[in-house]
């Protein structure tokens, strides 16, 4: 008897971490409605949220075995779902009609950015063996926070925008976070203090400029030198 409860209750504990990961499918909604009603602050701290439970529904799904106890249930196809949701279509919203890149240049990088992200998410090798993400991984969500909150000028954070939809297609490694093993120790603490820097950025942001943003772009600048260094090592391997 025993055994058969166990085993509904590890079948409850798969399905359970598959909804916490499809409940950012909702998130992205409610993320959306506050963007819609002018209140970018609350639209961020819902994308904050969104990123919390993606950094940490892998984790749980390994460690409830996910894989044996729902076999016939696709949570990574779930996953993509639901971060293409969060991490672009969201984002790309924003981007088109917020007054954050020149008025005319919005649709045109909005619509950019879904089909190069849509492309990035479908490829077989958007992740590679030695765990890189092959090409700007689609963090959509936290270029639109920068492009709120750093007080950069629209045309600047146009040509970023212009120039991430091109890295995304371009077979460029950038570290994976929880996966790269070099300097992966540094990477996660960093990540950590980064998150909370962004929690408070958003929850104190105002419309204007935050100095929190900007101090929390360390991370990023270590996380992009990082990831051209370790790429340029990747090269030299090959060769």
């Amino acid at each position: 008897m025993s055994n058969g409860s166990d085993s509904r209750a590890t079948a409850a504990a798969a399905w359970a971490v598959h909804l916490y990961t499809a409940a950012t499918g909702v998130i992205a909604l409610l993320a959306l409605r506050a963007f819609i009603d002018g209140d970018p602050r609350t639209g961020f701290l819902w994308l904050w949220l969104a990123v919390a439970i993606d950094s940490t529904d892998g984790a749980l799904a390994r460690w409830v075995r996910v894989k044996e106890r729902t076999p016939r249930f696709d949570g990574t196809l779930l996953d993509n779902l639901v971060d293409y949701l969060t991490f672009v279509f969201v984002p790309a919203w924003v981007v088109s009609l917020e007054a954050v890149v020149p008025a005319e240049w919005g649709m045109p990088l909005a619509v950019g950015m879904l089909l190069a992200s849509a492309y990035g998410f479908s490829h077989k090798d958007a992740k590679t063996d030695d765990h890189f993400f092959s090409g700007f991984p689609s963090y959509w969500n936290i270029v639109a926070f920068y492009l709120y909150t750093l007080g950069m000028p629209a045309t600047v954070n146009g040509v970023m925008v212009g120039g991430l939809v091109v890295l995304v297609l371009v077979p460029v490694g950038f570290v994976y976070p929880s996966r790269t093993p070099t300097l992966r120790g540094l990477t996660l603490f960093g990540g950590t203090i980064w998150a909370v820097a962004m929690l408070v950025a958003a929850w104190t942001f105002d419309g204007g400029v935050s100095q929190v943003a900007r101090w929390s772009m360390a991370y990023p600048i270590y996380y992009i030198g990082l990831s051209v260094v370790l790429n340029a090592r990747r090269g030299v391997g090959d060769n």
